[in-house]
């Protein structure tokens, strides 16, 4: 939990919110979108192995979330809890919070600059790729 949050209120999700997510009351709160929560649903089930027996958990996400971010949701919830259960299982201690804390300031991220980023990309996108030369023992 001490990394999510770091990297969540490095995203943004301020402390009440948070704190929301954290709650069993999430679905009920004035703090977070409709999409937020349905994040949080997805996230909760997919944590819990039941988001494949829960279609109406799966229509709800479906509500805000397209087939491809339904996709990255889940291999995101499913990347973080792999992560979880190695350290836990191997019981690899958690940094200590100054170490965390570092999170907050290390992954900010400008959006102008990310916009920059990608302008860059799209004005230097070639007109062609080059073709693969196929494999000789094809």
């Amino acid at each position: 939990m001490a990394h999510n949050t770091s990297l969540g209120q490095a995203a943004g999700i301020s402390e009440e919110q948070i704190q929301a997510i954290g709650s069993d009351e999430y679905m009920d709160s004035p703090l977070l979108s409709a999409r937020e929560k349905a994040a949080v649903l997805w996230a909760e089930h997919v944590t819990k192995n039941t988001a494949r027996s829960r279609d109406d958990v799966f229509e709800e996400v479906k509500k805000h979330f397209s087939e491809q971010e339904i996709v990255e949701l889940t291999l995101m919830s499913g990347f973080f809890n792999l992560f979880n259960r190695l350290m836990d299982s191997l019981r690899i201690p958690v940094e200590l919070p100054d170490e965390v804390d570092k999170i907050k300031r290390s992954v900010h991220l400008d959006p102008d600059n990310v916009k920059k980023y990608f302008q860059n990309v799209l004005d230097n996108w070639p007109d062609k790729f080059p073709v693969p030369i196929p494999d000789s023992k094809d």
